[in-house]
């Protein structure tokens, strides 16, 4: 898949075409065992193997320990790649970098100092971003409507420490992290500047897991409801100073929004690489399938899709590194900005599936053929982080004030 030279330069290329090796190699041959990988057995060796490859080093900025990204672009498309492979390995890595972000972003040498060597050593280890609560739905992601009302997990400050009280649900890598980022509102009358991000250990006292989720796909990610029961962490694990959780809430946002739209390009480049191979050698009417006039249109279609959303993801991840042009990273025309990149990207993913499924026929629907993972996998990229309705509130609210 090439790349805008605009964006992407030598070092981001380099990275990029190791990743996309990697996942040719490590992935590719076992893509359909996954779903039936109930222990994680492959899930975790294809971690540990990224660990190896220096992947999980790369989440960590080198003033932390870390190795760094070339550049906001391969943060992007290394998404993109590995979604190409497997979305729930891609999701297990790249939640670990969101659930560090508000750390990172905050400067906070005292909890980066402490678990930053966890993410930069040898062993494999995850971690957790998780805001989503059973009662709300997308009311957490509904920022400009609740300000941080609707968030129920409570943060209170007893002397020098933080205790935390609530239930958490279906975020990614629950139950198995080593790490959590969660999101608590320690007092809802101050709307936004009442949340705080608290980082909790898995071992943390009082914190529990519940059974994890039976999904339709996406087996290579767990997800469990997450329990806690007066769980006490140092006051040092807050990620900012008190304020300022709104603004890493919007921040999160974004980057979630946009590596969404990261996800659904690399899935659907994964199926449009498969139904570009099985039309060009399966024979009906005497002559193969992509060279009958209806089939090569919807082949277009899918073709467009993908070079549009892949080529509008990449202006606002360019569009989000100049703030002082295009606004904050917290701003509603950046929310505005990654919404339609997450909406677009989604729908066309989605798209991209059904005429894939609608090219090959029954066969579509058999495992053997790959289609029907993608197709699976590629609906909760839509749902997640507020859903399409949401999304598209966001990208209005981006042009005018609406409640």
């Amino acid at each position: 898949m090439e790349y805008l030279d605009l964006f992407v330069k030598e070092e981001d290329s380099l990275l990029l075409n190791t990743v996309r090796k990697f996942v040719e190699k490590e992935i590719f041959p076992v893509r359909q065992l996954i779903d039936d990988d109930k222990d994680h057995v492959i899930v975790t060796e294809i971690l540990q193997k990224m660990v190896d490859l220096g992947l999980f080093r790369a989440l960590i900025p080198p003033e932390f320990g870390g190795d760094g990204m070339p550049s906001p672009f391969s943060r992007l498309l290394l998404r993109t790649e590995l979604a190409r492979g497997d979305m729930g390995i891609n999701l297990s890595w790249a939640v670990t970098e969101w659930a560090l972000r508000p750390a990172i972003m905050a400067n906070n040498k005292a909890i980066m100092d402490t678990y930053a060597p966890w993410f930069t050593g040898d062993k494999l280890h995850l971690a957790c971003f998780s805001i989503t609560e059973p009662h709300s739905g997308c009311d957490v992601e509904n920022v400009d409507h609740f300000h941080g009302r609707s968030v129920r997990v409570k943060a209170k400050l007893d002397g020098d420490e933080w205790v935390i009280s609530g239930q958490k649900s279906l975020a990614s890598n629950s139950g198995v992290a080593d790490l959590y980022c969660v999101l608590c509102q320690t007092d809802p009358e101050l709307e936004e500047e009442g949340l705080v991000f608290l980082y909790v250990p898995k071992d943390a006292k009082g914190l529990s897991f519940g059974k994890f989720e039976n999904k339709a796909g996406v087996q290579g990610d767990r997800n469990c409801d997450v329990y806690f029961d007066d769980v006490r962490v140092p006051k040092e694990h807050c990620a900012a100073d008190p304020g300022e959780g709104g603004k890493l809430l919007r921040v999160q946002l974004v980057a979630g929004r946009m590596a969404s739209a990261a996800n659904a390009v690399g899935n659907a480049m994964a199926v449009f690489e498969h139904v570009l191979k099985y039309t060009g050698e399966r024979i009906v009417g005497g002559k193969p399938i992509r060279e009958h006039s209806i089939a090569a249109g919807m082949l277009a279609d899918m073709a467009i899709g993908i070079e549009t959303a892949k080529a509008f993801m990449l202006q606002c991840a360019y569009m989000g590194t100049k703030p002082e042009i295009y606004g904050a990273p917290y701003s509603p025309q950046d929310l505005s900005r990654a919404s339609m990149a997450k909406v677009y990207a989604t729908d066309m993913d989605i798209m991209v599936a059904n005429k894939d499924m609608e090219h090959i026929g029954s066969y579509g629907y058999f495992r053997d053929y790959n289609i029907e993972k993608y197709w699976r996998d590629n609906k909760i990229v839509q749902l997640w982080l507020g859903g399409a309705q949401l999304g598209r509130l966001d990208a209005v609210r981006g042009y005018y004030k609406l409640d």
